[in-house]
């Protein structure tokens, strides 16, 4: 039977026609005044689909994506209308911003140039890209537009920069109190962290907290988003605990923020972060799970990364530090291949830091390859000079530990910064000193004291550093040398150390000069009586003991006396009847107390398992025994007579028994001939 045809669809059953687009546009303003923007995305379509140009539609279907956090519808709906002529540009930038694409953000900004929201949304971005004295410059010239709590992010740019010191000024010129809201009391507690100003900070924090609580309440929000919206305060308060030295306050914090789970992503992280800081190498297993729920799997290089709302939300100074703080575990763990897999990624992440190269030297370090670490941090310093203070006094240090006292010392000498001052000068001579480089020691000594002759600073170490100049070439046998510089002391400062030290020296190379400046010393007392001459004569000057000190050495004799009667005298030892010290003859045995079965020599008998086979015909062994039992009956019946008997009979058996063995042992040696 054939199918039957479809009928053919009707003026009624059609699709009915689309509401007027007034009435769509004011179903549309409805959801966004409600905040229904998921209903305001619907309304749109319907828009769009009788007016598909319809500019107004795309924008409000665009920031009704933007506030659902559908970024990537957002910016497919912004890629589909590039061929109209619609500008949507900076809602390009900041869903690109929102996707930590911060370069294309930056870009795609370039159009929107001189207006205040696009400003606003570049130094976002620029803060989040790390370049806070730019971001600050548009902060300032944003001043004169009248942009809702503008001083907070003014306030928190600036203790990024590390300008803590202009916030107090800063807030001062705009007329602002600290306390006008929680989030500019945060932001002005971290400046006095920054300042060390520890307690003063831990008072704002709570006024802070304060605030913040009265403001969310008005609000109506619910304890547990008070609490989440307040997390950074709880977060910081419990770090300043940490800075002020109360530890167990601190980690009682950190611990209730992670394990209540009420708070932000970021704040979370950097409760995580510092918890792990301050346990240090304790618990690391529990240190390297806290860190890992922070993490994501990635792919190639990167097997592990922070997960991507952290990775937009916090700082680059924090996620390095996270990292570092990972690597480091790992080194504690001995997990050699996880710590080298990640410092391979570092550099990538981390272009402008110094931190992933000495990561990566220290990781040379615990495989024990110093040489290699050393080969890197050199090349760094030569190709970021800039950049290369710390990276060369983490050379030294790993040179000097590994016993490479030249290198170490070269390294420290390239610190332009610190090279003269005394600390240094001293450790660059004693690791060329130890390195046996004595003439570049005291080269090195002489380029100090030339420094600090042609320095002019109040704070001037010419003194001490051509005192201890003097002492090392002193004792190296450089006399003549060590004599001028003490005699410039003696001129220029008129130093008493320094003159006992150029006579002292003068007298071995230039007597005259020694006689000369000894005249310039005090006479002590009591020495003006004295004959020279006769001392001269004498086999050697003796003590002259004063009346105080004759108690003290008169006790001292005795309690010397003491000493001595306690120390017993030595005896002889005492040997064995006839043993001859001079001819011990052989040692004794080592192992003469242990017994037989433990001693080296033993040996077990063989077992004659012949001797246990039974000899003779089937049967006479239990004849025997019935023997025997008769012979018991027999001895239980009878008198003492045959008592006797039955004992010579035992014993006759006794002595066949005895008899049997060397046969054996006979038949066993002619079957051996």
């Amino acid at each position: 039977m054939a199918p039957k045809p479809k009928p053919k669809p009707t003026a009624s059953s059609s699709s009915q026609p689309p509401p007027p687009i007034e009435d769509l546009f004011t179903s549309l303003n409805l959801h966004i005044q409600r905040s229904q923007f998921d209903q305001a995305v619907k309304v749109a379509d319907q828009i769009l689909l009788v007016a598909p140009s319809d500019e107004d539609a795309i924008r409000c279907k665009v920031v009704a994506l933007i506030k659902e956090d559908r970024i990537d519808d957002a910016l497919s709906t912004i890629q589909a209308s590039q061929r109209l002529p619609i500008d949507l540009s900076f809602f390009k930038a900041y869903c690109l911003y929102r996707q930590n694409k911060l370069d294309e953000s930056l870009e795609s900004l370039k159009s929107q140039e001189g207006s205040s929201t696009a400003m606003l949304l570049e130094s976002q971005i620029l803060y989040r890209l790390g370049k806070m004295d730019a971001c600050i410059d548009i902060y300032q010239k944003l001043q004169k537009s009248k942009i809702e709590s503008l001083e907070i992010n003014l306030v928190a740019g600036l203790v990024s920069a590390g300008r803590a010191s202009d916030v107090q000024g800063t807030l001062d010129a705009l007329r602002v109190k600290a306390t006008s809201s929680f989030e500019l009391a945060y932001n002005t507690a971290c400046s006095l962290i920054e300042r060390s100003k520890y307690k003063d900070a831990e008072q704002l924090l709570l006024s802070a907290r304060r605030v913040g609580q009265e403001t969310l309440m008005e609000d109506n929000l619910a304890d547990d988003e008070i609490e989440i919206e307040l997390a950074p305060l709880a977060v910081q308060l419990a770090y300043v605990q940490q800075l002020l030295g109360n530890t167990p306050e601190a980690m009682e914090a950190y611990t209730g923020i992670i394990n209540r789970n009420l708070a932000d992503e970021s704040s979370l992280a950097v409760a995580v972060n510092n918890l792990v800081a301050l346990k240090g190498p304790k618990d690391i297993s529990d240190s390297l799970r806290k860190l890992d729920r922070l993490m994501e799997k990635g792919n190639g290089a990167k097997s592990f990364q922070l997960s991507n709302g952290l990775e937009s939300k916090l700082s680059p100074k924090q996620r390095e530090t996270i990292y570092t703080n990972r690597v480091l575990l790992l080194l504690h763990a001995n997990r050699m291949d996880q710590a080298r897999e990640l410092v391979a990624a570092l550099p990538d992440m981390f272009a402008d830091s110094v931190m992933p190269v000495l990561l990566q030297a220290a990781v040379l370090v615990r495989e024990n390859k110093s040489g290699k670490a050393e080969e890197i941090l050199g090349q760094f310093a030569e190709k970021f000079p800039d950049k290369a203070k710390v990276v060369l006094l983490a050379r030294a240090q790993i040179a000097a530990v590994a016993g490479h006292p030249q290198i170490a010392a070269e390294s420290l000498s390239k610190i332009a910064d610190i090279q003269h001052l005394p600390a240094t000068v001293a450790t660059i001579v004693s690791l060329k000193e130890r390195a046996g480089d004595i003439d570049g020691a005291e080269a090195f000594f002489d380029s100090a004291i030339q420094w600090w002759s042609n320095a002019m600073t109040e704070d001037n170490k010419l003194t001490v550093i051509m005192q201890e100049a003097a002492s090392f070439k002193l004792k190296h046998g450089r006399e003549k040398e060590a004599a001028r510089l003490y005699e410039e002391l003696v001129k220029s400062h008129g130093s008493v150390q320094a003159l006992i030290g150029l006579v002292t020296t003068a007298a071995r190379v230039d007597v005259d000069k020694a006689e000369a400046y000894e005249k310039q010393l005090k006479p002590l007392p009591g020495l003006k009586g004295v004959d020279v001459e006769s001392l001269e004569r004498t086999s050697g000057a003796k003590h002259i003991q004063t009346d105080s000190r004759v108690g003290i050495t008169e006790a001292y004799e005795e309690s010397k006396n003491k000493e001595k009667a306690k120390k017993k005298r030595k005896r002889k030892p005492r040997y064995p009847k006839g043993f001859d010290p001079a001819n011990p003859g052989p040692p004794p045995d080592p192992e003469r107390w242990l017994p037989k079965r433990e001693r080296s020599s033993y040996r077990p008998k063989r077992k004659d398992k012949r001797a246990a086979q039974v000899r003779g015909s089937q049967g006479a062994v239990v004849r025997e025994k019935h023997e025997a039992a008769g012979s018991d009956t027999s001895a239980n019946t009878s008198n003492s007579k045959s008592d006797q008997a039955t004992t010579s009979k035992g014993s006759s058996q006794n002595a066949v028994a005895s008899q049997s063995k060397p046969s054996s042992k006979s038949s066993k040696k002619k079957s051996r001939k």
